[in-house]
């Protein structure tokens, strides 16, 4: 599906940094991929439900995407790994999303400034748009709960 960048137009010090952020952003997005079922499951509302399911799928969208420019770029099939445990309540696993999301938007936009690749870049400026998204869906369903309490 994707051009091949076995040959990518960079120095070798680039090309693995590149390779890194990629083998990192495919743990993340599969770590969210766990978390985020986990999350679905303690949600309060059928809506919210939802709505963290639809956000599952834009991160599996996301985890196939960078597994294809890993092979792309390496040519082996990448080996995910989680890289946190997923918080038990569902306020807590509400903040930790909203933060990796948070991150996740810092670290993509870094990624695509790094790269001179026009695809590569189009991509995780992509995944960062998505990201951000989700922080804002995290973010008001906290703020809900936040006022619940009061």
């Amino acid at each position: 599906m994707y051009p091949y960048y076995n040959n990518y137009n960079g120095n070798e010090r680039q090309t693995e940094k590149l390779i890194s952020d990629v083998e990192k952003a495919i743990n993340g997005e599969y770590s969210a991929i766990q978390c985020y079922a986990h999350i679905a499951k303690l949600a309060l509302t059928e809506k919210e439900r939802k709505q963290i399911l639809e956000i599952r799928k834009d991160e599996k969208r996301h985890f196939q995407q960078f597994v294809q420019l890993y092979q792309s770029l390496t040519g082996k099939q990448p080996q995910p790994k989680i890289n946190e445990g997923c918080p038990n309540t569902y306020v807590k696993g509400l903040d930790f999303a909203l933060q990796d999301e948070q991150n996740t938007v810092d670290f993509y936009h870094e990624v695509a400034d790094e790269t001179s690749n026009q695809f590569i870049k189009e991509v995780f400026r992509r995944a960062a748009a998505d990201e951000q998204n989700h922080a804002v869906w995290f973010l008001y369903f906290l703020f809900k709960q936040g006022k619940h309490r009061e």
